[in-house]
């Protein structure tokens, strides 16, 4: 960091704790305070309405959004939340924010606002239908290497860091290291939970810029169903754990054809809110690998349920206080596709540079090359070039909705598979999604053209 954005975060940060001593003392009058604050600091990341929202509803108790800022700040460590918000808010807000977009322009190619990297590809669980549990403990990734991923990236822009895996607290002493040395950055892990205890959640605390999501399926018998018997009570316990020491976490749902009805359930919901859990990410089930399981693809009708329940659950009236993001349902928030590095990609733990998680090809690994490179040559480019596929923003995928489109990428662009357990052709890969795709297209454009849709702060960057 520069003396000035040293000076900065003084400031600022001494500006977060009086005004979270004000909330303490009169939410009513003082919320409106932290959200000009937060406006501020990230109005760069979010559109404005959002921020008014939240004004609107700042001194309703009925409203969830009060209720959920009000339980951010009460069950969270006040030096570990302001340490979090000035990595995200100025790191990344600010300071982040413009470099992107000053890069792109300059470079002529995407620029991510994240990247997600394995620091390992071990695992000590075997979830169904998860291609993680099938790489063993072959390849990760060096401290150094991670450090040079971070280094880079911050002269890019980024400052938003997503741990993945593999199980990434196997590799947690490097982790803190990464957030010590990178107060400026954001870290989010996604996590089995297995590995927290009483020391984790006291080095959590230490360095305040890492959250974590835990892993979990819905309830104890849908998640031991595909993640293990027994799975469900330690994922509970390390809740517990987090909460009783203050941390900062969420939880990560996989939803599939068979859990469907759990996960969207308003009691599996409370539950993680009762355990301390602030925000919610669910991720469509992807049939990826060697032993992916097409028939954990939900239905259509499965997705408009979803579709129609993100929404009413995010309503300040109807919803429940915590922060819930789909990915794939989501996609018209951000115009679609955001992988490529138009807004992220991935690095596995073996190196390789892929567009996206869910996607494992490649034609760059960092220990040969740099990541502006990765990002100028021809998988990302195709990327840049081709994004969005489908003007439709409810079908965003080239793999899952469009997966014509991922056969042409590859075919165009030469890029070989990077899954670590058996590599695996396009067609392969594609063909899992043909009947998906067609079975989608028909409800995504019902739901598109009979919908009102945002205009995404975040724009294509193209040469054209």
């Amino acid at each position: 960091m520069t003396l000035k954005e040293k000076l900065e975060r003084v400031v600022l940060g001494a500006a977060f704790s009086i005004i979270y001593g004000f909330i303490r003392k009169n939410p009513d009058k003082n919320l409106i305070r932290l959200a000009n604050f937060a406006e501020r600091l990230a109005g760069g990341i979010f559109a404005k309405k959002y921020f008014d929202a939240f004004k609107r509803g700042a001194t309703d108790p009925e409203n969830i959004w009060r209720q959920w800022a009000l339980g951010l700040l009460g069950d969270v460590d006040k030096r570990a939340l302001k340490r979090m918000v000035l990595a995200i808010g100025l790191g990344a807000g600010v300071h982040g924010t413009k470099a992107v977009r000053e890069n792109r322009e300059k470079f002529g190619c995407n620029i991510p606002f994240t990247i997600l990297f394995d620091p390992t590809s071990a695992c000590n669980l075997h979830c169904k239908g998860c291609w993680s549990a099938e790489y063993g403990h072959k390849h990760s990734l060096s401290l150094d290497e991670m450090r040079s991923i971070i280094s880079q990236g911050k002269a890019l822009g980024t400052h938003n860091y997503m741990l993945t895996g593999g199980e990434p607290l196997l590799r947690s002493a490097d982790i803190f290291a990464l957030c010590r040395e990178n107060p400026d950055c954001s870290f989010l892990a996604y996590t089995n939970a297995t590995l927290v205890d009483d020391d984790f959640c006291r080095n959590m605390l230490r360095v305040g810029n890492l959250a974590l999501a835990l892993s979990i399926e819905g309830d104890q018998n849908s998640n031991d169903a595909r993640r293990g018997e027994g799975s469900y009570q330690k994922t509970v316990r390390a809740m517990e754990l987090l909460h009783s020491h203050r941390c900062l976490f969420g939880v990560s749902v996989c939803y599939t054809s068979q859990n469907f009805e759990e996960v969207t359930g308003d009691d599996f919901l409370r539950e993680m809110i009762s355990k301390g859990a602030k925000f919610a990410l669910y991720f469509h089930y992807m049939p990826v690998g060697k032993n992916a399981l097409p028939e954990l693809l939900p239905s259509p009708q499965q997705r408009k349920t979803m579709y129609e329940w993100l929404r009413k659950t995010r309503n300040a009236k109807t919803g429940n206080p915590i922060f819930v993001l789909d990915f794939q349902n989501d996609g018209e928030y951000v115009g679609g596709c955001i992988a490529g590095g138009r807004n992220y990609f991935h690095i596995n733990s073996a190196g390789d540079i892929e567009p996206c998680v869910f996607i494992h090809y490649s034609d760059s690994n960092i220990r040969r090359d740099s990541l502006l490179d990765a990002l100028q040559k021809p998988l990302f480019m195709a990327y840049y070039h081709n994004q969005p596929f489908n003007d439709n923003h409810l079908r965003p995928c080239p793999m899952l909705e469009n997966p014509q489109r991922l056969r042409e990428l590859i075919a165009q662009t030469g890029a070989e598979s990077t899954d670590l357990a058996a590599p695996e052709s396009a067609e392969l890969l594609c063909a899992r999604c043909d009947c998906y795709a067609a079975a989608w297209e028909a409800t995504a454009n019902e739901l598109w053209e009979g919908n009102p849709h945002p205009s995404p702060k975040t724009q294509y960057w193209r040469d054209k």
